[in-house]
């Protein structure tokens, strides 16, 4: 099959590559441009384009030579599923964590739609988003624009996995972000015009990626503070401020003053990392079921999140699943930069995505 980079995948998720360097160098060159735009103005969040499915419209359904585009959603989607990673590059894991989630939420939303409940396919969507906080120090080793344009293969990818596994709805959005920790991009997302589209009442639940070593640092006391007492907590009232409300926020921990609202409007969605440098599964579910009981064991017992700062009914808004299977190579955006300095398809094919591999070798990217 012959297709343009650009278009959505046929029914035999065949990848999509651009068919002339041409067309990727005008690929680069959009993604340059909405850089340097998004970091001249003052805002934190940004969607820049969208990969869609719709079928009327949008640039994919062009041609590749319409440029990239964002493309808000018709009404406010009932979740938001957000992959904010430094793709770099974005590698099958990453592939496995997303489409895995994207699957998740839709049958989740369908059977509350049997239900009476609202929701169906259309109501996810699906959000790459690149934190460029660090953007006046030159990134290593792929510069961010090349880095956008993996993320624009990343989503045809992502959109060919789910089309193999039934799913035709689902849009992919590209965002830049400047700023650095989970709780402020989730406010930030949260009130971005780009998702009150048609039906802003609407309460968007946001679902955050992420892998278990970034859980361990979102519990990281360091990031919030000094812990002046040790307090269970209840979830962060954002209601309208009353003398009430202010005294009970100063007996918040800061912690709790950071992550509270953030577990009101979203729900962690951790992939175990089962390697030698994380643990096993058993040591993984451990530390989350520390998380969970530790305030009610006696002295020594474990790092519960109320010991530590935080509120633990925060524990119901956390789900592990599964990363890859027992025994199956572990895959990484480092194992796949180093294949790619050794110019190892073999070991390549294995770390990214088709669509992906085909940029890096185009670029020839992590050659340094």
């Amino acid at each position: 099959m012959s297709s343009s980079f650009g278009e959505p995948a046929d029914a035999g998720c065949q990848v999509m590559r651009p068919q002339a360097s041409a067309s990727a160098r005008a690929l680069t060159t959009f993604f340059s441009h909405a850089l340097t735009s998004f970091k001249a103005t003052p805002s934190k969040l940004e969607v820049i384009c969208t990969v869609s499915r719709r079928p009327a419209g949008t640039s994919q359904r062009d041609g590749w030579s319409a440029a990239p585009s964002p493309l808000p959603p018709r009404a406010r989607p009932r979740t938001l599923i957000i992959l904010d990673s430094s793709f770099n590059p974005p590698t099958r894991a990453h592939l496995r964590m997303a489409t895995s989630a994207v699957l998740s939420e839709t049958r989740r939303l369908v059977t509350a739609q049997h239900n009476g409940g609202g929701g169906g396919p259309e109501s996810t969507r699906l959000l790459l988003l690149l934190s460029i906080n660090n953007a006046d120090k030159a990134p290593k080793p792929a510069p961010f624009q090349q880095r956008l344009v993996l993320m624009w293969a990343f989503a045809q990818d992502v959109q060919a996995s789910l089309l193999q596994q039934g799913n035709t709805e689902t849009d992919v959005d590209i965002g830049l972000s400047t700023l650095p920790f989970f709780h402020e991009k989730s406010e930030a997302l949260d009130q971005v015009e780009f998702y009150r589209q048609g039906s802003p009442e609407v309460k968007m639940e946001q679902v955050m990626l992420v892998g278990y070593d970034t859980l361990i640092r979102v519990f990281n006391p360091k990031y919030y503070g000094p812990v002046a007492a040790p307090l269970s907590g209840a979830p962060l009232d954002t209601g309208t401020p009353t003398a009430e409300k202010k005294k009970q926020d100063e007996a918040r921990t800061p912690m709790q003053k950071a992550l509270g609202p953030l577990f009101e409007r979203a729900r962690l969605r951790v992939t175990m990392r089962t390697d030698d440098e994380w643990g096993g599964k058993e040591e993984q579910l451990k530390y989350l079921q520390g998380l969970i009981r530790g305030d009610d064991c006696e002295e020594g017992g474990g790092p519960g999140l109320g010991r530590i700062g935080g509120s633990k009914e925060w524990a119901g808004r956390i789900e592990m699943v599964e990363g890859r299977e027992a025994g199956s190579e572990v895959v990484s955006s480092t194992y796949a930069r180093n294949a790619a300095k050794e110019r190892n398809r073999e070991r390549l094919e294995k770390m990214v995505s088709d669509g992906v591999r085909w940029w890096i070798e185009e670029e020839g990217l992590y050659q340094e």
